[in-house]
């Protein structure tokens, strides 16, 4: 399974659209993701064998406390199944939109 769908089949039963890179649609609370770095995790005989992936996940919400709950069920689903939390993007709420921002990095090879 790629990366993109792997991480789609893991958090679509958390019951928000999950889209990569934006959301083309008009629901009230999603999710997005991008990977922003991949390369070889393990290489043998100048081959890769594996490849690691960082990925960024953003949770976007018009109710900041779903905003933070369902970042946290992301994040635990997420490591749950081998992902390695690096770090969170500092949550944010854009006015003009009226939408919270929360956003979590992680690793997975």
């Amino acid at each position: 399974m790629n990366p993109e769908s792997l991480i789609i089949s893991l958090l679509e039963p958390l019951g928000y659209p999950v889209f990569q890179d934006y959301y083309p649609g008009k629901s009230t609370t999603y999710i997005t993701f991008f990977f922003y770095h991949e390369g070889a995790a393990y290489s043998s005989d100048n081959k890769e064998k594996r490849t690691g992936y960082y990925v960024q996940v953003d949770v976007w919400s018009i109710d900041g406390e779903l905003a933070s709950d369902l970042r946290d069920q992301v994040k635990d689903t997420l490591i749950e199944k081998g992902f390695i939390r690096k770090g969170i993007v500092p949550g944010e709420f854009d006015e003009p939109t009226q939408i919270f921002h929360k956003g979590m990095r992680f690793y997975y090879v």
